[in-house]
């Protein structure tokens, strides 16, 4: 089926874009890095169709990589049913993300530079969600990172914007040690790294009791994704990384990169299906940063931050529905998610478009002058806040369920996490669309390249759930005790409801009750908006220290005392040395002949020496 074109594509579109591009119209850039993107889709399209009901894994073998005695890693792809929706939303979201682009980076410098970056993610992403063994998975995992760097930092120019390109790369680089410990202990104990001799093999162990081997393989790939997928204690990067341009927020930062890690725990069921105490470390941090992000997304006014805390809720969403089991539903909200989540940015990056703002508090009264924002907005709102039979509905709720049977509080929880969800999205379109323009005169809507994508990503948020993305699943995973109690969906429903008739009671119908509520919870509520000073506690507890360590040993005794001091120390000798050799060449002849004369005396010498010792 040649599987290797999907990736090849993006590939190609990075290498033009990359060499010529700078050279070249704006048009060539857009033909080439879209039409990449399109080629991707389409024939992804075609190949699910042949492969079509996808009941076994399609496996095409390229050439060996790496081959150590009898080990071979090979580049290796293969699609079944998972990877079929990983494919289906990388290539589908990421082609709109990139049509949107065109406008929205339409006056930026560094254009071309751009769309390759862009055409390069797309081919990491792609192996990532392709790859049939862990190593290639760690090279998509590595290169989606990479390019996420590149993306954050793509306006080098601002300081914000490179230290926020570090902060992610360094964290990830936490998150990645831990990602390829657990890699190498796969292969200490099943001497391969191809998923279905690994997976084969776990299956026929017992499950673990307590702590044992494939608890902590488990456990170490999580800490993997709890830096890829921005999950507690490694989160704190992605509210930093909205400092790169909107559509990278979209695509990286919100529909792909950051749902790797979900991705790699439903690849690795079996062996969290043998670790309990692995899978339930999976649901309590996800459950811990879906209510953790949501309480701070309450409090944010950068309406990109807001739904970068959203995003991180969401993650913990789905890292709560594979951590009780369903994996299914776990995958299945991803699959929403990348729908109105990339939305949401989208449709930020309009507004911001529209106004050159980012702060809500500055916006306003943008319904009229933006309608299109404004209703494709609130499409991506009721589905994320869960309101009957849209996309986020089917998906949250789904997981919901599955954690009531799992442990009840673990419902209560998410249901709090719902209504606190409902409640920040639509405070952030009642503040940035109703009431009073505030600090804006010229505000217009975005051109048809940016509002069709987002059209079409609505469409998406209404109606993506009817996709039976469980069902479709369901054979790859084992089943999971979920239910189907109507009280506890009218439950977490209603929890929704009420976030909205919230926000709408504090930002529509009487404007100053947030900030005489505010005002009153006083300390939590300062301790809330400025994220609980968990980068502060970082600061303080982890990186001065490690910056004073670095300068006053690495640098001063090690660096300037050790390494300089044997490499000046060994100068300065070279130099005495000279400095008494110099005095040989003084220019007079007598005195090289006096030179002359002593070496050839302490030669004899030496030589009439080693002759009487024989």
């Amino acid at each position: 089926m040649l599987l290797w074109l999907i990736p090849a594509f993006p590939l190609l579109g990075f290498l033009l874009n990359g060499v010529i591009g700078r050279r070249s119209p704006k048009s060539f850039v857009n033909a080439v890095a879209i039409g990449a993107v399109a080629a991707s889709f389409l024939w992804t399209l075609k190949t699910l169709a042949a492969l079509w009901p996808l009941d076994t894994a399609h496996l095409e073998q390229y050439f060996t990589w790496i081959q150590a005695g009898d080990v071979r890693i090979g580049f290796d792809l293969a699609v079944d049913r998972l990877s079929a929706v990983m494919l289906l939303v990388v290539t589908g979201v990421g082609l709109l993300i990139h049509i949107y682009s065109i406008g929205y980076m339409a006056h930026e410098g560094g254009y071309y530079r751009f769309f390759a970056y862009l055409n390069l993610f797309m081919f990491f992403m792609l192996t990532l969600v392709m790859a049939a063994n862990f190593l290639l998975l760690f090279v998509g995992w590595e290169g989606v990172g990479l390019c996420s760097y590149l993306l954050i930092g793509f306006w080098f120019l601002r300081s914000s914007a490179t230290n926020a390109a570090n902060k992610a790369f360094i964290v990830n680089r936490i998150g990645d040690f831990g990602f390829s410990l657990g890699i190498y202990l796969i292969y200490i104990h099943f001497r391969s790294l191809d998923f279905a001799p690994v997976f084969a093999a776990v299956s026929e162990r017992p499950v673990e009791s307590g702590v044992g081997p494939l608890t902590l393989i488990g456990l170490l790939l999580l800490v993997g994704a709890t830096g890829k997928s921005a999950q507690i204690p490694l989160y704190v990067w992605l509210p930093d990384a909205m400092e790169g341009p909107t559509p990278v927020s979209a695509l990286i930062h919100a529909a792909t990169m950051v749902t790797a890690g979900v991705y790699m725990v439903a690849r690795c069921s079996a062996i969290y299906l043998h670790a309990p105490l692995a899978l339930e470390t999976v649901a309590v941090i996800g459950l811990a940063t879906a209510l953790f992000a949501a309480t701070i997304g309450v409090t944010q006014f950068d309406i990109k931050k807001v739904f970068a805390y959203s995003t991180i809720s969401q993650l913990g969403y789905m890292f709560l529905g594979a951590g009780v089991g369903a994996f299914g539903a776990g995958i299945y909200h991803l699959w929403t998610h990348a729908f109105f989540k990339a939305l949401l940015f989208l449709g930020a990056g309009s507004v911001i478009h529209a106004l050159g703002e980012q702060d809500l508090r500055k916006m306003g009264g943008l319904r009229h002058k933006t309608p299109i924002t404004f209703w494709t907005l609130v499409a991506a709102a009721v589905s994320i806040s869960g309101v009957p039979f849209t996309a986020g509905f089917f998906s949250k709720d789904e997981i919901l369920l599955a954690a009531y049977h799992h442990a009840p509080w673990m419902y209560w929880v998410g249901t709090i996490t719902a209504g606190l969800t409902a409640f920040y999205v639509f405070r952030a379109i009642f503040l940035a669309f109703l009431g009073e323009p505030r600090g804006w005169q010229h505000a217009h809507e975005s051109p048809p390249v940016m509002t069709v994508p987002l059209i079409l990503l609505a469409i998406l948020s209404l109606v993506g759930g009817l996709a039976p993305v469980s069902r479709f699943l369901a054979p790859m995973f084992p089943p999971h005790e979920a239910g189907h109690e109507m009280h506890l969906v009218v439950i977490s429903v209603g929890a929704g409801l009420a976030g909205i008739a919230l926000a709408w009671l504090f930002y529509v119908a009487r404007p100053g009750l947030a900030e005489r509520t505010a005002a009153r919870l006083g300390a939590l509520y300062q301790l809330v908006y400025n994220k609980y000073f968990v980068d502060e506690i970082y600061q303080a507890a982890v990186v001065q220290p490690v910056i004073r360590g670095a300068r006053s040993m690495l640098w001063q005794k090690v660096d300037v005392g050790l390494i300089d001091g044997a490499v000046n120390g060994l100068g300065a000798r070279a130099c005495a040395a000279g400095d008494v050799l110099r005095r040989i060449q003084s220019g007079n002849l007598r005195s090289y002949a006096a030179w002359v004369l002593l070496g050839s005396f302490l030669l004899l010498l030496a030589a009439g020496l080693a002759g009487g010792a024989r």
